[in-house]
């Protein structure tokens, strides 16, 4: 399971070393974020068939209908999110195959990570598995009505904004200080 997470020639450290400086050359500066998508191997998160593209900056098929979002997007989305402050607790919603949230817990006191697709909570869970994030929590439901209990988050992360999302939900994501 090691060697997984390490990976060779095109999943290899090296590589993930090339995405990082892509990333730097397209304007993320963060060194934190820079930092902990370097230590994340993204090729973990994907099908094993398109492992040689998991560090090319293109958003890539996890089955259910669903994508792992462009390693420049969840950089950005971060580096936004983290505001070069450390982040207390974090509620994401929308785990997926569970990068995002893997990275959140590199940079994060507690990450809360809520999935509505039950086969791609599963999923994410085999996939974060090896790398044994303590500060995780992975919670099947619907972010959008039953957030589950636990500390007031400092930070919220979403991916997208699908149909029926209620308002009254977005208008209470909001930033804090601690």
């Amino acid at each position: 399971m090691l060697q997984k997470t390490r990976g060779i020639g095109m999943t290899s450290q090296r590589t993930r070393d090339r995405m990082v400086a892509r990333l730097r050359e397209k304007g993320i500066r963060d060194e934190v974020v820079l930092a902990a998508m370097a230590a994340i191997p993204r090729h973990i998160f994907i099908e094993e068939a398109l492992a040689s593209r998991a560090y090319e900056d293109t958003a890539l098929p996890i089955g259910f209908e669903q994508t792992i979002s462009q390693p420049f997007v969840v950089a950005r989305m971060i580096e936004a999110l983290r505001g070069e402050v450390p982040l207390g607790n974090v509620l994401e919603i929308g785990t997926g195959c569970g990068y995002q949230a893997a990275l959140l817990a590199r940079l994060a006191k507690e990450v809360y990570s809520v999935e509505r697709i039950a086969g791609l909570l599963e999923k994410a869970r085999g996939n974060l598995r090896p790398l044994r994030l303590s500060n995780l929590r992975l919670v099947h439901a619907d972010g959008t009505r039953d957030c589950p209990k636990r500390r007031p988050s400092t930070a919220s992360s979403s991916q997208r904004r699908r149909p029926g999302f209620p308002a009254r939900f977005c208008s209470s994501l909001r930033r804090v200080a601690e």
